[in-house]
């Protein structure tokens, strides 16, 4: 009788869902053992494999403890081992660090990148766009049924995402309003609560920017922030969905 999961596609693939069930009665070892068997690795590459993917999910001290022991962080570092133990090419991640605490997000980040970095190629379903804003290098972004973009994240930014600089002075924010307002390259601004701070919103390139703290340092207005950044992910979705909906 042939295995389910030693031919075909599914050899080539490794699904981790939202909630992958666990088998808390087997130790970590057993647990992944069962799961190579079934995709058909032999001894002592088997053995081999196993270790390889313990130690790349810092589970290696945690061989042979129980799963029902593990932590939450712990658990969803197995079931990644456990979808990479037949080495796929193509990984599909469902919410994979949805629930985790911001160490164990940090540790299942960082696995993720060795894949990367080894050459496979990973699709992450995930409503926590930071985390797709540290990882990814393409976007598809859905908003009611409807892919509504899809491209590489550099030229997303450059495409859709403004640049932002927040600036502080230790001194009246009228002052600094009024030399802001009126500058041609500042198309929008804010002033940012419970600071004296304002967030302009900028059309200039960095030499331009440049040229506008040069300015307000001649203009001896005390500057003690002047900080460049773009619109994140989170805004650009957002953006894209009031335009669908519209």
């Amino acid at each position: 009788m042939a295995y389910p999961f030693g031919n075909g596609c599914k050899r080539h693939l490794g699904y981790l869902p939202d909630d992958f069930p666990l088998y808390n009665d087997l130790t970590v070892w057993d647990y992944l053992d069962y799961f190579a068997r079934l995709y058909l690795l032999k001894n002592p590459r088997r053995r081999q494999r196993l270790s390889e993917v313990l130690e790349l999910v810092q589970l290696t001290n945690k061989r042979n403890s129980l799963i029902s022991t593990l932590s939450r962080g712990m658990k969803q570092r197995l079931s990644l081992a456990r979808t990479i133990i037949h080495e796929p090419i193509l990984l599909l991640l469902d919410e994979p660090v949805s629930g985790l605490d911001p160490i164990a997000r940090q540790q299942f980040r960082e696995i993720i990148k060795v894949l990367q970095e080894a050459g496979m190629t990973i699709l992450i379903s995930s409503h926590v766009l930071s985390d797709l804003a540290e990882l990814c290098t393409s976007v598809g972004i859905m908003e009611l049924g409807y892919l509504v973009e899809s491209c590489d994240l550099t030229n997303l930014y450059q495409r859709l995402s403004r640049q932002q600089i927040v600036i502080s002075t230790l001194g009246d924010l009228e002052t600094l309003k009024a030399q802001l307002i009126e500058h041609p390259l500042i198309e929008e601004w804010e002033i940012v609560p419970q600071t004296n701070s304002m967030r302009v919103y900028f059309t200039g390139d960095c030499a331009q920017s440049a040229k506008l703290l040069r300015s307000l340092i001649n203009a001896n207005i005390p500057i003690t922030e002047f900080h460049c950044a773009q619109e994140d992910l989170e805004t650009i979705f957002l953006k894209l969905g009031h335009k669908q909906a519209s």
